[in-house]
């Protein structure tokens, strides 16, 4: 796993870097050499570097003098005068690479930025860094949307300039980079609300050889799972294993309204290697989800006039679900008072608990004022994981600020720290779905914008009861394996649109691919295995997904 930071842990870290005796200095002219090497893999002729007033720029200085000397005719674009930059050391290189051969252009036209844009064959964006916030200002104001007007390819420097590093947010404009260059460890900021949109594909820099030794020196705002650090649940099945020794899932699911979410969770559970699941739903709709799935057991439990769970379903599912593994509850359920009761009846038993939808939904009206203010409702000895996206996540902690990555991984930690179990897990799904535990942040792949449709959620919380189900007795961290879950949802989901279009997935097209993406997953875990640390080593860079 990569450690991903937040603009404070990053100054911090370069703090412990030069106590370490690696000046910032020294740190500068490593980040404008790794700059360089990712344009030069490029092979192009010539270069347009834009440099701001600050440290970011310094770098963009550095990575212009080291590309002139490896033989590339190289334009500096700056905003002042070399001898006018405020920061020091980046004034510094400014003046050492201004006095070689580089073509220095202070304070161009829009006219001439064009032209000097349209001969090179690669923009590199060193303009803003990881202190910027707010609006832009002229001239960058005027720079950025004219480089991405014109400019073929693009490699921002740490951060897109305009991106809010911490948050991810763009306010007026930002550069579309094709490439990040991002030093030290990749900032929460490109994995955040608008960040994945302008970031490109994300190379990350050590620059420190030591770094793997100090960067747990500061904290970590996520880190990334990477395939190899699946690879242990991706063994094959022991042959002496039965359908009960696989694991066992309950699906607590379905409404006269929304049969389809319960027979969508339950086939995927099914798929994720669960040997045996079952459903619970209304009588009202039993029938249905037995005609659709012939080789799953259903439960019929009381219902209510409307097609939900009635006043006497509690007692039926509770009973019922003491002999599974794994318990998934909410998809279509609706949040009649039944249904509540029902939810609230399975976190008092003792057994793996998935809650997602509209079982979330009942969670937000057993609470006043925020989940978080009333732990007792959810803490809880076994398992528990939580599936909310941002809008659910903002019921159960009663805001309205949940929006992007950074206020999403917030809430959850809101949740997670009021109930304070070790077995406590929130998935909070979004464009990039942060698996948070009680204490760290997993950032799993995440997958396409084909997702975004209806249904792909029952899917997903279906393929995590049935791994949680696959797994049980397992005894490391929970974030990782339901980062597991979340990632073959992902690679369903790439599958599925190289299949049908991005814009023609449905949901049922994730269940039937849930096996390639277990193939595909296994493959990328070996390939990790294979390469071992060489792709990290030393100075180098690591290519990161932003998606």
């Amino acid at each position: 796993m990569r450690p991903i930071l937040g603009c404070e842990e990053v100054a911090r870290l370069e703090d412990c870097i030069e106590a370490e005796g690696t000046t910032k200095a020294s740190l500068m002219e490593l980040a404008g050499e790794f700059t360089a090497s990712v344009v030069s893999a490029t092979k192009p002729k010539h270069v347009l570097v834009l440099v701001g007033f600050g440290n970011n720029g310094g770098d963009g200085w550095v990575a212009a003098d080291v590309l002139a000397h490896n033989g590339i005719a190289v334009d500096v674009v700056s905003p002042v005068e070399p001898d006018e930059i405020p920061a020091a050391l980046a004034r510094h290189v400014a003046r050492r690479t201004a006095g070689r051969d580089v073509n220095v252009v202070v304070g161009p036209s829009r006219d001439e930025l064009s032209e000097l844009i349209s001969q090179s064959d690669v923009v590199v964006d060193a303009i803003l860094g990881t202190g910027f916030h707010g609006s832009l200002r002229p001239p960058f104001s005027i720079w950025i949307p004219t480089v991405n007007e014109l400019a073929p390819e693009v490699v921002s420097v740490d951060v897109p300039s305009g991106l809010n590093a911490q948050s991810g947010a763009v306010e007026h404009d930002c550069i579309r980079a094709t490439r990040t260059a991002t030093m030290l460890a990749p900032k929460i900021g490109l994995y955040s609300a608008d960040g994945p949109d302008y970031a490109g594909e994300v190379i990350c820099g050590k620059l420190y050889d030591r770094l793997d030794e100090v960067i747990d020196d500061v904290d970590h705002a996520a880190e990334m799972v990477e395939p190899i650090d699946l690879i242990d649940f991706l063994a094959p099945l022991p042959s002496n294993i039965d359908k009960y020794s696989r694991g066992s899932v309950l699906v607590v699911a379905g409404s006269s309204t929304y049969p389809g979410a319960a027979m969508m969770a339950a086939k995927a559970a099914a798929r994720a290697g669960a040997g045996y699941v079952a459903v619970a739903a209304p009588v009202t709709c039993a029938n249905l989800v037995r005609m659709a799935l012939p080789s799953v057991p259903v439960i019929d439990i009381p219902a209510d006039s409307r097609g939900a769970f009635g006043a006497a379903a509690r007692r039926v599912v509770c009973e019922t679900a003491k002999k599974f593994s794994c318990v998934l509850c909410g998809p279509g359920i609706t949040t009649a008072a039944g249904c509540i009761d029902v939810v609230s009846g399975l976190l008092e038993i003792d057994v793996p608990l998935v809650l997602d939808a509209d079982a979330l939904n009942c969670l937000s009206k057993l609470s006043i004022g925020g989940l978080d203010k009333t732990p007792e409702l959810y803490r809880r000895e076994a398992p528990l994981v939580l599936t909310p996206h941002y809008r659910e996540l903002s019921r159960l902690v009663a805001s309205d600020a949940v929006a992007d990555l950074g206020s999403a991984t917030e809430a959850a930690q809101r949740l997670l720290w009021a109930a304070g179990s070790d077995d406590f897990i929130v998935v909070a799904k979004g464009p990039v779905t942060a698996v948070a535990g009680v204490e760290k942040v997993l950032l799993p792949l995440s997958g396409p914008a084909s997702l975004s449709t209806a249904g792909t959620g029952d899917v997903l919380s279906g393929i995590l009861a049935g791994t949680l189900a696959l797994n049980h007795g397992y005894d490391g961290p929970w974030e990782l394996l339901c980062s597991y879950a979340v990632s073959l949802h992902s690679l369903t989901g790439f599958i599925a649109t190289e299949r049908y279009g991005e814009k023609s997935v449905i949901a049922t097209d994730l269940i039937d691919v849930i096996g390639d993406a277990m193939a595909l997953a296994e493959e990328e875990a070996l390939k990790g295995l294979s390469e071992g640390d060489a792709a990290s080593g030393g100075k180098g860079g690591v290519r990161l997904p932003c998606r």
